[in-house]
């Protein structure tokens, strides 16, 4: 890597026909940090997301077919790899995740304060004298299943995690190229990387943050889907606890 410039940011943004937002998501990553270089993994998309994605001033790294979200943040962790940056924040592109959050979350890792930085709607305070933040209308499905998570993930990682679930999440290089790995779990990567990231002896610190319900394009939590992501997501911590700890690429 010789004498490069050792704080190569990245924004990624996995997309599935998120045209109607993703323009505006892009806009406010350039406001929050005019540094940063974005790119929009457009999963299969059928309407006009990567071209909105283009105008906007992003590059666009497009899948043939919809592959799944886990898929789309892998390809995003490839290409962060490949061309050498240093530090990488993954955001949604739906407009929930206020990309005015990205310099703090970006903070906490090229600090060496942590290894990854995750953003957290329930967190209510980063200190005794923080102000409160909004509280996330959720239904009470998806609250019951953050709380189950949660309380799994605090339990297997020995340290509080309020928010496994957010996917607002920033990280360092050697985060990046282990998860470029196998064994990231692509089809629903949620508390299970956490888990996974923190038995390879990574380190964690949440943040609190202000999210927004979704309020256009359709959400992967949709019809039956809940059920399967569930099952899915307690086989796939289970496998994390009983196989071989990982190891870290360096």
């Amino acid at each position: 890597m010789g004498n490069r410039s050792k704080n190569k940011k990245l924004a990624i943004i996995p997309v599935y026909n998120e045209q109607e937002k993703i323009g505006e998501v892009i806009a406010g990553i350039r406001e929050a940090d005019e540094k940063i270089d974005i790119v929009v993994i457009d999963d299969g998309s059928t309407d006009k997301t990567p071209s909105n994605a283009r105008l906007a001033g992003a590059r666009v790294i497009s899948h043939a077919f919809n592959m799944g979200y886990g898929v789309a943040l892998q390809t995003g962790y490839k290409y962060a790899f490949q061309n050498e940056y240093d530090y990488l924040v993954q955001l949604d592109g739906d407009g929930q995740h206020d990309p005015a959050y990205i310099p703090e979350l970006l903070r906490l890792v090229t600090s060496g304060e942590t290894d990854m930085a995750l953003g957290s709607r329930f967190l209510k305070k980063m200190s005794p004298d923080s102000p409160l933040l909004r509280k996330y209308k959720a239904g009470a499905t998806k609250k019951l299943g953050i709380k189950i998570f949660a309380f799994l993930t605090t339990r297997l990682v020995g340290l509080e995690i309020t928010d496994p679930t957010s996917g607002y999440q920033a990280f360092n290089r050697r985060l990046i190229a282990f998860f470029t790995r196998d064994i990231f779990p692509c089809d629903f990567p949620d508390a299970d990387v956490i888990v996974i990231a923190h038995r390879a002896g990574f380190k964690f610190k949440e943040m609190p943050m202000v999210m927004y319900e979704r309020d256009s394009g359709k959400s992967m939590h949709s019809g039956l889907k809940p059920l399967y992501y569930v099952f899915k997501m307690f086989l796939s911590i289970f496998m994390a606890v009983v196989r071989e700890k990982p190891i870290p690429l360096y």
